[in-house]
């Protein structure tokens, strides 16, 4: 037990006094997952907003495949990459393996998605509002769009900031094509992993302080957006 005591309190001095090793992983944490959220919203969004007022053939299988890719184990989308970057693999020329741009590709293909996904099903009840309007006015499929963007974009940014959430929680695909390495690839998550396995109990808690925080901050920011934009609709 005081063992735990000594842990925790050591931890709490790691945070408070902003310990060197402690930011440079958060800040690497937050480098690859903002970088992965902004690459996947850039086209996951208009694609659920496509998917929203476009009718075609596969429309209700490209919607049901993209239901299942939110299930995707990430640590065998980890794996896809890792065979993808790897020396022998199609694009191991370029050597991004065991780097944060692999890091990167990895949560893009976990959390796009997971934000198409939101995206479509915050557009559908959009469109639903729009369409008659819309179509009336006699536009296009790019400024229909680009309506449902602009007007949703409250719930565009809960669709961004859950694929976030992920994002920053996740450790096997990162643990697969970064490799964990000191002062390159480490991020929280591993860095937990790794610290709890060598049994430095002080900074895995520290550095889980720092991860609970940001989910914490994430769920809350997107349980008051969603309850602004009910709130807004009535």
């Amino acid at each position: 037990m005081a063992d735990i005591y000594e842990g925790l309190k050591t931890a709490f001095l790691l945070v408070i006094l902003l310990d060197a090793d402690l930011i440079e992983i958060t800040l690497r944490s937050l480098q690859v997952s903002l970088t992965a959220l902004i690459i996947s919203s850039a086209f996951a969004l208009p694609f659920g907003a496509y998917l929203a007022i476009q009718r075609f053939r596969y429309r209700r299988l490209t919607i049901a495949i993209l239901n299942a890719l939110m299930g995707l184990p990430p640590v065998v989308v980890g794996l896809i990459v890792y065979i993808f970057l790897s020396r022998s693999g199609p694009f191991g020329v370029f050597g991004l393996l065991f780097t944060p741009t692999a890091m990167i590709i990895a949560q893009i293909i976990i959390i796009a998605p997971l934000i198409a996904s939101i995206a479509h099903q915050s557009f559908r009840e959009l469109w639903a509002e729009y369409h008659d309007l819309l179509i009336s006015l006699n536009t296009s499929h790019r400024q229909k769009i680009a309506t449902l963007l602009w007007d949703g974009r409250r719930a565009l940014l809960t669709a961004s900031l859950a694929g976030f959430g992920r994002a920053i929680g996740e450790v096997g695909a990162i643990m697969v094509v970064g490799g964990n390495i000191d002062h390159a690839t480490r991020v929280l998550t591993t860095a937990i992993a790794l610290e709890t396995g060598k049994g430095d109990f002080a900074l895995a808690l520290g550095l889980g302080f720092v991860l609970i925080s940001l989910a914490v901050s994430i769920n809350i920011l997107i349980h008051w957006l969603t309850k602004t934009e009910r709130e807004r609709r009535w």
